[in-house]
């Protein structure tokens, strides 16, 4: 296994990377780098694990939310893909925080 340094909303990691895999690697954590940067400079949410819940909150919405590859074609896939709206950060920081409630972490 190879090991990658990267660098997450000004973060580095060093992370285990099967050879072969590092432009999957690469692409993943320029998804993670765009989602958590873009949570960030909305300015609603500053605590880094906040940031990152709903980072991957909007990133499992958005592969739930994809046509499976059996359902359409790669056309109609990407014609959904840049019709589609962003998920509510609002609503996702009120269910984030209605968790770590429960949890006794807020």
């Amino acid at each position: 296994m190879k090991q990658m340094e990267v660098t997450i909303l000004g973060q580095s990691y060093i992370l285990g990377c099967p050879e072969g895999g590092e432009q999957s690697l690469l692409t993943a954590v320029a998804s993670v780098d765009r989602e958590m940067s873009a949570i960030r400079d909305a300015g609603k949410v500053k605590a880094r694990e906040r940031i990152a819940v709903l980072a991957a909150l909007n990133l499992a919405y958005q592969l739930a939310e994809r046509p499976s590859a059996r359902d359409s074609s790669p056309p109609a896939r990407a014609a959904a893909d840049r019709s589609k709206s962003s998920v509510d950060v609002d609503a996702l920081i009120a269910r984030v925080d209605a968790a770590l409630r429960e949890d006794q972490l807020l």
